[in-house]
């Protein structure tokens, strides 16, 4: 069975896991579960290559209509597959399971299908994106999530809120100026308004350049604890 809603028991978006591949350096892929029944449901990720790739979690239980999240790291690898073109493959199996099973409960042969069971299977494929094109592609919100480590995300958002910050403060400062404008103050103070104002600019100017090299600049990417 393929990703999405081709299963009965579960779905799973995306539909083919995409790392953003770069030597020497993680990138993991957040794979979303979603249980389509009214019953409990146990899943399991397995993959042809283990020690390229870790799962967390790779067992687990999903509650009726419920989902969860399961995400899969890329480790740093030190050379590029030809034409960086992936063959490793992903497997999910999913079975109903009793209600109110926890994860630790299941037993060995939960996904065994000789065990008589109903195993149903998701078959993910593996694709790698070099840097140039997912710089170039910032505006795909799936992949950009999927690529960048939380504490990358953290750290735009922290410039973004800066930099929203530096223009609200311009703002008030304006507004303080036109206030003293319309006052129409002695021929000294008017004088001090105009350095005010050139100040202001000046100091605007300058935070936005800043933010602006910070936040077209793409985000380190950090590496992950397993």
């Amino acid at each position: 069975m393929t990703a999405g809603g081709g299963n009965q028991l579960i779905s799973v978006h995306p539909e083919e896991l995409k790392f953003i591949f770069e030597l020497e350096k993680q990138s993991f892929c957040d794979l979303k579960v979603i249980n389509n029944t009214e019953h409990h449901v146990a899943f399991k990720v397995k993959t042809t290559s283990p020690k390229k790739y870790f799962v967390r979690p790779n067992t687990g239980v999903v509650q009726p209509w419920d989902s969860c999240i399961i995400r899969v790291t890329l480790q740093a690898q030190r050379e590029s597959p030809p034409d960086m073109q992936c063959k490793d493959k992903f497997l999910l199996q999913s079975t109903i399971v009793p209600p109110n099973t926890d994860v630790d409960d299941l037993p060995p042969d939960t996904f065994n299908k000789d065990s008589g069971k109903t195993i149903e299977e998701c078959k993910l494929r593996v694709v790698y994106v070099p840097p140039s094109s997912a710089q170039g592609n910032l505006e795909d919100e799936g992949l950009v999530s999927a690529t960048r480590s939380p504490d990358a995300n953290s750290a735009l958002q922290r410039l973004k809120d800066e930099r929203d910050a530096a223009v609200r403060q311009t703002q008030l400062l304006q507004q303080d100026l036109d206030m003293l404008k319309r006052r129409g103050q002695r021929k000294g103070v008017r004088g001090f308004s105009l350095m005010f104002a050139a100040f202001v600019g000046l100091i605007g100017i300058m935070v936005g350049l800043i933010l602006n090299l910070l936040l077209s600049s793409p985000p380190p990417t950090v590496p992950q604890n397993d």
